[in-house]
């Protein structure tokens, strides 16, 4: 049964699986079934679907499992090829260090034994000293070879065993992902022209592969820029190379049921009764379909300007296809691929609460005035050239507003005080009474106007002994809750300062301890 050699050419990544193409030029003169060998054991045989053109008809699909003696990946297979390749070239080289560590310890011990026996010619009169040097000096020059040989031996043996343990950690990772046995389809033919030549696209969804988003926000003064990027992962036990890749926001599912609405009945309960063996109540079952799941995006944007995805909008889905062919090892965490930019215009502001901490940080309010739809997801936030964190974008669908945090600025000067502060009795009825303002002064000097919104908080009593009365406020705040919390909007031109102040009074019956009080 001929097996066709038919290469990955296109995968489509969904939030939770994918789906692999492949396709072959198959001769038909080889018989009427083709088979394809060497594909993930954990594909899913449902999803297998074969198509071709060419003189022949498809008559049968069949999915088998393979079992192997050893790995079926064939990346794996070449990873231990090369290792044993490695290891014999360790073998040598180790067998050449143990030559010359014998050469050196030969040429040792002659230059040891030379030497004494020298001396007592020397003392004897029966050698010419010329003839000594001459020794010596050849002697200490094949020495210094042999003791060279042996670092350079030394050195590559070192260097070859490092090669190969980082080969053994490519080949454990590999290992961990990749099965021994595979997956084969056999592909029945009803041949019309037996000299002919067919061509087959095959088909199928693996698990173990996902994508989500990831974004770059960027703020220069009110232009905010939003890249979306796709961050794929699959552990399939394949190898994706170079081909046409989509990320899909779609998510298919092994079972798509409708759900249908069964009868709520309202019944009284009965009495159980006592019964010398245990009753069987019969409970109406029903199913519910999976629920659907939340969506994402992705991506940064240099000097360089990048190349982005094209965008197409299907009925419940969107797919993202980008510009150029896109390789994705098996054991990739986090591929990362450029999908798409979007240019907004921010609303700059500021924000403090002195209460908690005398700073003013930059907000930036962003609406998106685009017609994508962003799924939730990882953002890096940056202000003008400046990485200021990163932020959790939740779902960001077209014509919503999204609150972004640049940083505290240091130019926008906060200070709150507590200006006036009383405790006394009350004569008549023995209440303690407590008294409190504060004043909150906020400076701009800042080159530019600043809109600040400062919130500040009146005490709120959770007890009928305790009671907070005359509450004031100067100016009126913008905004005011039932939980005591005010918010003013000041605007500031540059050099410019704001006040804000608050007051009240807190009465507590007699013989009332107070707690949550601070200053």
């Amino acid at each position: 049964m001929p097996t066709v050699e038919a290469p990955i050419v296109a995968v489509t990544v969904y939030p939770q699986q994918a789906r692999v193409t492949r396709r072959c030029r198959a001769r038909l003169d080889a018989g009427p079934r083709l088979t394809f060998a060497g594909l993930p054991l954990a594909l899913d045989p449902g999803s297998v679907r074969v198509t071709g053109t060419g003189p022949a008809l498809i008559t049968g699909v069949d999915v088998r499992t393979e079992r192997h003696p050893e790995p079926a990946d064939a990346a794996l297979r070449a990873l231990v090829e090369q290792r044993r390749a490695d290891q014999a070239t360790i073998d040598a080289v180790s067998d050449d260090e143990a030559a010359a560590a014998m050469k050196v310890e030969l040429l040792t011990s002659t230059a040891k034994r030379s030497g004494g026996s020298f001396a007592k010619a020397l003392a004897a009169g029966t050698v010419e000293p010329d003839r000594v040097s001459t020794v010596t000096e050849a002697l200490g020059s094949r020495l210094a070879e042999a003791l060279k040989a042996r670092r350079r031996l030394t050195d590559q043996l070192t260097q070859l065993r490092d090669d190969l343990a980082a080969l053994d950690r490519r080949i454990a990772a590999h290992s961990a992902q990749s099965e021994k046995d595979s997956t084969s389809v056999v592909v029945e033919l009803e041949i019309t022209e037996p000299e002919g030549e067919a061509k087959l696209e095959l088909s199928y969804v693996v698990p173990s592969a996902s994508w989500e988003p990831g974004y770059d926000i960027r703020v220069h003064g009110t232009d905010v820029a939003v890249t979306s990027y796709g961050l794929v992962s699959q552990h399939t036990g394949e190898d994706w190379p170079e081909c046409e890749l989509a990320l899909s926001t779609a998510r298919p599912a092994n079972t798509v049921v409708v759900p249908e609405l069964r009868p709520w009945y309202l019944d009284r309960v009965q009495p159980v009764q006592a019964r010398g063996r245990v009753a069987f109540n019969a409970a109406a079952l029903g199913g519910a379909p999976d629920g659907a799941r939340a969506e994402r995006l992705a991506a940064p944007a240099p000097a360089m300007a990048p190349r982005f995805a094209e965008l197409e909008q299907g009925t419940t889905a969107v797919t993202y296809r980008p510009s150029r062919p896109v390789a994705v090892p098996s054991g990739a965490q986090g591929h990362r691929t450029t999908l798409a930019r979007l240019d907004l215009t921010a609303e700059l502001g500021y924000v403090t609460a002195p209460v908690l901490a005398q700073e003013a940080y930059l907000r930036a309010k962003v609406v998106n005035t685009s017609e994508h739809a962003l799924r939730p997801g990882r953002a890096s936030v940056f202000h003008d050239a400046e990485f200021v964190g990163t932020t959790r974008v939740e779902a960001w669908a077209p014509g919503e507003d999204l609150e972004l945090a640049l940083g505290v600025d240091d130019r926008i000067r906060v200070e709150r005080e507590l200006v006036r502060r009383t405790a006394s009795k009350a004569t008549l009825s023995g209440q303690k009474r407590r008294e409190a303002e504060y004043r909150i002064t906020v400076t701009n000097h800042s080159p530019r106007d600043a809109v600040v919104s400062v919130l500040d908080q009146a005490p709120v009593s959770r007890d009928d002994t305790i009671t907070v009365r005359d509450v004031r406020t100067s100016p009126e705040p913008a905004e005011a809750s039932e939980l005591g919390e005010f918010t003013w909007r000041l605007a500031l031109p540059p050099g410019g300062k704001g006040e804000v102040t608050l007051s009240f009074r807190v009465d507590v019956t007699k013989g009332v301890e107070l707690s949550g009080w601070r200053e």
